[in-house]
Order: C-alpha cells, then structure tokens, then sequence
C-alpha cells in the first residue's frame, strides 16, 4: 500500500512538533534563526508556548516576557512567522537547555491532549491577531507588574492561549482568553491599590 502524504494543512499536536524539533536538533548548540526554520507554520504558537514556559521561571520572566512581545505584535500585524532581530535570531544557545524543556514539556503536553483536539473552528487571521494581542498585553505585564511570583499566572496563561493555538481548539481558546481578561482584571486592581497605598503613605509623611 502507498504511504499518504502528510497535509501540511491539518493541523498536528504540539507534542509532536516539540518531539520532532528536539529529534532534529543540532548536536551542541542551536539559534533561534534555526528553531523558526523547523518550526515553519506552527512558529508563532511553538515559540511563544516555550517562551511561556520559561516565564515560568521568576528569574527569566523579564527576558521572557520581551521575547514573547515580539512575536505577539508580529501575530497583530499579520506576519506569517515571527522574525526576531538579527543579534537574537543568531544567538547560540546550548542545545541540552532545549532538550531539557522540551522532554519534561512532551509528556504533559501527551496527557493534556487527550482532551485538547481540533473544535469550534475559528478565523485564523482573526484569531491570530486576538491572540497576538492578549499575549501582547499579558507579556507586558510579565516585565512590568512590580508583584512577588506575579509572572507565574500570566505565563501559564499565556501556555494555555498558544497550545490551543497550535491545536486549533476554539473551545480551549475561549477559555484562555476569559482566563486571560480575569488575570488581567486582578492584577490591575492589585497595582491600582499599590499605588494607592503608596500615595496614602507618602501623605502621611
């Protein structure tokens, strides 16, 4: 029997194209220019899942939450793939660091998609752009939101948003999205009474 050929099309599992991308992997280091080539139309939503799960880290959350605003304003303007400036796209990097995250991301990525399939179908330039934009706001607050572990929700939420992405799972994204507009919502009122708190006690001195 002739083997069928793979639809570039459909889409495929993110567990899968993380496992392919590590299989593929130059032997010591790698760089970003290289990981958007074996990426190809899964890009966006792969780059920033693993950029999300390095925000997770409190002391990577700046660096990560920068690199996340690049490809999210990229999604807005409707770029077909990220492209980072020259200096990062050239960066080496060691691969064993991608190799570690990507076989402890694989197995719970297997085990989360035993629910998470293709659903609830969604314009994809429209979804790109609405995407890009939450991921672009919650970023920000990434780099900017002066709270102790505050990195930590937003960057899960920010996973949640790209794997239902790459997933095409509309239902996964409309809750991403709600989650994303809570997370927002709480860290906004938790700075507004910082800064309240800060202009009563500056009063009082």
């Amino acid at each position: 029997m002739a083997a069928t050929k793979e639809d570039p099309t459909a889409p495929i599992a993110a567990s899968v194209v993380l496992q392919r991308l590590h299989d593929q992997a130059p032997t010591d280091h790698f760089t970003i220019g290289w990981l958007m080539s074996s990426l190809s139309k899964h890009s966006f939503g792969i780059i920033i899942l693993l950029l999300a799960v390095v925000a997770i880290a409190p002391g990577a959350s700046i660096v990560a939450g920068v690199l996340l605003f690049i490809p999210a304003v990229q999604m807005i303007a409707g770029q077909p793939s990220p492209v980072f400036p020259r200096r990062i796209a050239e960066y080496s990097l060691p691969t064993p660091h991608l190799a570690a995250l990507v076989q402890r991301a694989v197995p719970v990525l297997r085990y989360l998609e035993k629910a998470i399939h293709p659903r609830w179908p969604t314009p994809h330039e429209a979804t790109k752009r609405l995407v890009g934009t939450v991921v672009a706001i919650l970023s920000v607050s990434l780099v900017f939101v002066p709270i102790p572990l505050s990195n930590i929700v937003p960057a899960l939420g920010i996973a949640l948003i790209s794997l239902a992405y790459v997933e095409e799972d509309g239902l996964l994204l409309l809750v991403g999205l709600i989650n994303a507009v809570i997370v927002l919502g709480v860290e906004f009122s938790a700075v507004w009474e910082m800064i309240r708190g800060a202009k009563w006690i500056s009063g009082l001195a």
